[in-house]
């Protein structure tokens, strides 16, 4: 029994008829780039407004590196996971979009040896190229996680350019492993179980934000053919499965830092809860957005028509990693 439902004639005309325009996609795909960057760049500022809470020095350029380091982590993830299902298919055609892991990791590679740098530098955005003391960063977990992390991309750059790309999911579990135990020292209260929701949250959202860009891409190099609906559908039923995973995790993680007598307050008084709010109201977006495309994949005469709320959903959810990238970075808020 095959997954494959035949693309009705109609369609196939449309999409002989109406060539897609390069240039417009790239100008798009650079201003939501440029607008994501702004977010962890200007959101300190108004997110500590009004609060009492003093931000660290470069607080912005901080938020901004780990918003590269979790798109670069989540491009690659998604290349694989994607990749997965499209072999699942039968008949599927052979082109497969070329792959950006080695630019994701080059990417990631930077981005982690910046957040290295600052943890060099004592958690500071360093002064100057001298500043920082890279010997001093196998004296600390910190210090030891930072450089697991611009280790694992090195290698996972490495996995994705060799003949065996897939190789390069055990660097990319290991960033994972690091981020999730960066983000839960051993000083809080029940640290294992933090670093275990974030291991599950961060694995399952770059399976969801990388793997719909890559299906997308999959679907440009394959039209035309009745596979595409067909794997569109595919990842909708896991990207579901997916979502409710994040939802859970994200819930349980914040109750651990804001417990439910104090949310509503923190949500508005703190930075880390106004951000974590505007995140919480993305996150509805991309879900409303993910619905509509799944219902227009159901009903629709051209099954492909779910693609103009799938590419929306990609930029929405470009906006969630920025704003993830700015959470990072914010105070802690206390637990009263």
């Amino acid at each position: 029994m095959t997954l494959i439902r035949p693309t009705p004639p109609s369609a196939r005309a449309r999409g002989h008829a109406r060539p897609r325009s390069g240039n417009g996609r790239a100008v798009a795909v650079l201003v939501l780039v440029a607008l994501a960057a702004l977010v962890p760049l200007l959101g300190p500022s108004p997110a500590l407004a009004g609060t009492g809470e003093a931000g660290a020095p470069g607080t912005g350029g901080i938020a901004l590196l780990r918003t590269a380091l979790f798109a670069a982590l989540a491009v690659p993830v998604g290349e694989l996971f994607a990749g997965r299902l499209a072999r699942r298919l039968d008949g599927a055609p052979p082109p497969a979009p070329r792959s950006w892991s080695p630019y994701a990791a080059v990417v990631g590679f930077t981005a982690a040896l910046g957040l290295a740098s600052v943890v060099a530098a004592g958690n500071l955005a360093p002064g100057s190229l001298t500043g920082p003391d890279l010997g001093g960063l196998y004296s600390s977990r910190e210090g030891r996680l930072a450089l697991l992390e611009v280790n694992a991309f090195l290698v996972a750059g490495l996995c994705a350019a060799s003949r065996r790309p897939g190789t390069q999911v055990w660097p990319l579990a290991a960033v994972v492993v690091a981020e999730a135990l960066r983000a839960h020292p051993p000083t809080e209260h029940t640290p294992l179980l933090g670093s275990g929701l974030t291991l599950l949250h961060l694995t399952c959202a770059s399976l969801w934000v990388g793997g719909l860009l890559h299906v997308l891409r999959t679907l440009g190099r394959w039209r035309g053919s009745a596979a595409g609906p067909a794997l569109l559908g595919l990842y909708a039923r896991v990207a579901a499965v997916l979502l409710a995973v994040i939802t859970a995790t994200g819930v349980c993680s914040s109750l651990r830092r804001m417990p439910p007598g104090t949310v509503l307050e923190q949500l508005t008084d703190t930075a880390y809860g106004r951000v974590l709010l505007a995140k919480v109201l993305v996150v509805a977006a991309v879900a409303a957005l993910a619905l509509w495309a799944r219902v227009r994949l159901g009903r629709a005469a051209d099954p492909l028509a779910a693609c103009s709320p799938a590419r929306a959903e990609v930029a929405v959810l470009a906006l969630v990693v920025a704003v993830s990238g700015l959470l990072t970075a914010l105070p802690v808020p206390i637990r009263w």
